[in-house]
């Protein structure tokens, strides 16, 4: 497989609710909505490779990513799960498509999008939709999806890229994840993990994404290259970052991580 220049582009990495709340008046909310170092959009990420653009989630907050960007235009995207925050801004996605002409097409596993088809039966005249419940190549990537333990919301799902010896895994919603999973992320150079806390004080039972302290313990099972921590919650302050190893480091919207 031909080795290009790649690398992904953050364009948010909230969670599901973004930051800030619009309840809240917390410190981190208050900064959120004066210097903005800790707003946050609903997490989705872009590989940029050879010149093509592949979107990983098209959440609510897409148009606004879009905008900031500079970008008219969408390519293909890559679905991790139908919940809310990772799909809702497909509506919009289509009147793109219907104005412009353009045709991206939509790759998640069948299961995934029989939900999105349910809640949006529409888009499959916009825009071609195909399913990927097996390994396939994107952007000259070597794809490979994997459900993974989403806690009280069920499941969704991850995604494993190789090119050559570089292998990087793409894995915002998950927690408490088993042998089969953490097999799926092995040898990697790069992990995108999502992790919602720091410490979430929570009974595990009623939690969907893990926090950092659990994530730190599975990263020393992982042992992937560098991590990046994704969709984070308002109990997360940039201003006050927690005690990270090296090789861990808080995304923020517009990274550009080279790969």
């Amino acid at each position: 497989m031909k080795q290009q220049e790649s690398f992904i582009r953050i364009l948010g990495t909230g969670d599901s609710m973004g930051v800030p709340r619009v309840y809240c008046e917390c410190l981190v909310c208050r900064e959120a909505r004066s210097s903005g170092i800790n707003r946050r959009l609903r997490s989705s990420a872009v590989l940029e490779s050879g010149g093509e653009r592949l979107l990983i989630d098209c959440g609510p907050d897409w148009r606004t990513q879009m905008e900031m960007q500079g970008w008219r235009v969408t390519e293909d995207i890559l679905i991790t799960h139908a919940h809310f925050d990772h799909i809702g801004g497909l509506p919009e996605l289509a009147d793109l498509c219907r104005y412009t002409g353009a045709s991206p097409r939509l790759y998640a596993p069948a299961e995934v999008i029989a939900v999105i088809l349910r809640q949006f039966p529409w888009i499959a005249g916009a825009m071609g939709i195909t399913a990927m419940d097996g390994t396939g190549e994107l952007l000259g990537w070597r794809v490979t999806p994997f459900r993974v333990n989403h806690g009280k919301n069920g499941y969704s799902y991850a995604y494993r890229f190789e090119q050559g010896e570089n292998a990087w895994v793409y894995c915002p919603d998950s927690i408490s994840l088993g042998e089969r999973e953490k097999g799926c992320m092995q040898g990697l150079r790069l992990l995108i993990l999502g992790t919602s806390f720091y410490r979430e004080e929570a009974e595990l039972h009623t939690r969907s994404v893990y926090d950092m302290v659990e994530a730190l313990e599975l990263l020393k099972e992982l042992k992937p290259g560098t991590t990046w921590f994704t969709h984070m919650s308002h109990d997360i302050d940039l201003n006050a970052l927690p005690e990270l190893p090296a090789e861990v480091r808080l995304a923020h919207t517009g990274e550009v991580i080279r790969l």
